[in-house]
């Protein structure tokens, strides 16, 4: 007599859910040059340079801009980045980043 087994599959869903995003904003200072604000758009947030010079400006006329929007851990990553730049050239600038 042979034994049969009968597996039952179930179907379960799983739910996937969008990380949450959180914007970068650059602030305005009357210290960081404008040459280097662009540069570090350009570098760090791969703007080209009309877009890199056209976020200056708002930050500059403004007071501040969103530079991008990203995962928590890019958002954290690019902030050090600028953070670092910035400490080594010797600005102040400010930026930081924000659940969107």
């Amino acid at each position: 007599m042979s034994k049969t087994s009968t597996a039952v599959k179930q179907h379960s869903t799983i739910e996937l859910k969008e990380p949450h995003l959180y914007k970068v904003l650059l602030f305005n200072d009357d210290v960081t040059t404008m040459e280097f604000v662009v540069r570090v758009l350009r570098q760090v947030f791969h703007k080209d340079e009309k877009e890199a010079t056209k976020l200056m400006l708002k930050v500059h006329n403004e007071g501040q801009a969103v530079v991008g929007t990203y995962t928590l851990d890019v958002a954290m990553t690019r902030v050090e980045k600028v953070r670092s730049m910035a400490k080594e050239e010797k600005f102040p600038l400010r930026i930081e980043y924000e659940k969107e």
